[in-house]
């Protein structure tokens, strides 16, 4: 009986090593930042974003920009769940915030509006992907910009570029600096889940 029970004992303690082993790499993973950076400081396209919260895709199409719209596509935007959920409580995201704005174009318009006629009425619907942007909330690394950096993928369908450099200040922002300060350099008026915080 006591050797059947000192086999027992043996086999809950290797269980319980392998489960705690195999739980801890996940514990810090899920502490760090979805940014990484080369040894030049440029960014590596994030992988997996489309699986993250979709926050909203506001649209300004350039039919409704006399043909010159700054974004004339949908901005897809995507935040992880645990830099989200950290939002909603305290109005902040936390460091190593990723937020990624995928562009998509317009489905090809039939109105001068950039609208078209579908089963579900006239309007503005999904074309194909045309570039990628990302955010990064680093203070350390981002000083000068309010604690945030901008990336640019490219503006022009897929395949998006694999690294990229810091946008200038002119580029991205300091349109945030100007507009969405108070709002964690977020244009969180856009998205209801981010604005009104009432959850998922």
């Amino acid at each position: 009986m006591q050797k059947y029970l000192a086999i027992v004992g043996a086999v809950g303690l290797v269980v319980a090593s392998v489960f705690l082993l195999n739980t801890r790499p996940v514990a810090a993973q899920t502490q760090r930042s979805t940014a990484v950076f080369d040894s030049k400081g440029n960014m590596e396209l994030p992988t997996g974003f489309r699986k993250w919260v979709f926050v909203g895709a506001p649209l300004t199409p350039d039919g409704l920009n006399n043909g010159k719209a700054g974004f004339p596509e949908y901005h897809n935007v995507y935040v992880e769940a645990k830099n989200v959920d950290v939002y909603l409580k305290t109005g902040s995201f936390p460091e190593g915030t990723v937020i990624i704005k995928e562009l998509t174009r317009v489905l090809s318009p039939t109105f001068p509006d950039g609208s078209r006629t579908e089963p579900s009425g006239r309007g503005f619907f999904n074309g194909a992907y045309n570039g990628i942007d990302a955010t990064v909330k680093d203070s350390k690394r981002f000083p000068n910009t309010n604690g945030w950096g901008f990336f640019t993928f490219g503006h022009h369908p897929l395949p998006y570029a694999k690294t990229a450099a810091e946008s200038s200040v002119a580029e991205c922002a300091g349109c945030h600096i100007a507009n969405v300060a108070k709002t964690d350099m977020t244009w969180v008026q856009f998205y209801p889940l981010l604005r009104d915080k009432k959850g998922y």
